[in-house]
């Protein structure tokens, strides 16, 4: 069981454009059978934590049934921020009490911390984050919200090429 900050970054480091757009990651060539593809590192999820953006940004661009199976979180001091018939509970406070709800409710598999860049950085500072695995694209957004807006030490552990993607899996240095 791990701590994974999994997410996708523009070669100059960020997650969102100016806009919070994605266009920029999803007209990307990827192969679904490559390494480091969505599909398998999910099934190794056994819940999932993310901010009230990117919870926001789900709502809006993929609006429906709600996308996990796995238990989900939200860190937001707007507990009605929910959309009706989402299995996601909300959470205000320390990431630090929290964690041992999300290692609880993985059940032996992994935590995915979803993002974004803040989110990932309270995990971070706060010493939860075992991995850091980046797809990086190519291109360069110039702004946006930054993938991880802390300074930090990583040690790199695998990497490989899938489609359009360099991707990268980072242990965090001891």
């Amino acid at each position: 069981m791990a701590t994974v900050y999994y997410t996708a970054s523009s070669l100059d480091g960020y997650i969102v454009d100016e806009d919070d757009s994605l266009d920029w990651l999803v007209t990307r060539d990827i192969d679904p059978d490559g390494p480091f593809h969505y599909d398998a590192f999910a099934d190794t999820v056994g819940a999932l934590v993310m901010g009230s953006a990117t919870y926001e940004w789900i709502v809006k661009n993929q609006p429906g049934q709600w996308m996990y199976q796995q238990p989900s979180w939200v860190l937001t001091h707007r507990p009605g921020i929910v959309a009706d018939g989402h299995p996601v509970q909300t959470f205000q406070g320390e990431v630090t009490d929290l964690h041992p709800k999300l290692v609880s409710a993985a059940a032996g598999k992994d935590v995915w911390v979803v993002g974004g860049g803040d989110v990932a950085a309270q995990f971070v500072s706060a010493g939860l984050v075992d991995e850091l695995i980046v797809s990086y694209a190519p291109c360069t957004l110039g702004g946006g919200s930054r993938v991880l807006p802390i300074r930090s030490e990583w040690r790199l552990v695998e990497s490989a090429v899938n489609g359009e993607f360099v991707c990268a899996r980072w242990r965090i240095a001891s």
